[in-house]
């Protein structure tokens, strides 16, 4: 069985942040102090370019297993990628500005395009559903 590509690593957040252009690196100081206090858990790197928060592990239909964060965020080319999750309320996305859904990734281009309080509702209610599917399979 294949093993995960996306694993965590020893590489430091702060410099990965602070290697962000610009215009991006305010947005990812924004969106990592949201996600530690949702998750309540230290930011982590995992892989090149993902800061996730928290772990837990993903059973996928063909049985394989990989860890993965409970909560966490890429700044890609074209937009912010925020990995939150598919149990996210439509409700509380329809409030939340301009973004895109692709699976359990949301899209943002930049955190001026949301609310960012919404945002923040949005990323909590993520956690809580990921941690109640974790407390369920045990």
């Amino acid at each position: 069985m294949a093993e995960a590509k996306t694993r965590p690593t020893k590489q430091s957040v702060a410099a990965f942040i602070k290697g962000v252009d610009q215009d991006r690196r305010k947005d990812c100081t924004t969106l990592a102090g949201i996600m530690k206090e949702a998750s309540g858990a230290p930011a982590a790197m995992w892989g090149t370019n993902i800061v996730g928060f928290g772990t837990y592990e993903v059973k996928y239909a063909n049985g394989s297993v990989a860890d993965w964060p409970i909560v966490g965020f890429s700044p890609r080319k074209r937009n912010l990628t925020l990995y939150v999750g598919r149990g996210t309320d439509g409700t509380l996305l329809r409030a939340l500005g301009k973004h895109k859904m692709s699976g359990g990734c949301l899209h943002i281009k930049r955190l001026s395009d949301v609310d960012l309080a919404v945002l923040k509702k949005v990323v909590s209610a993520s956690v809580k559903e990921t941690k109640r599917r974790i407390r369920a399979r045990a």
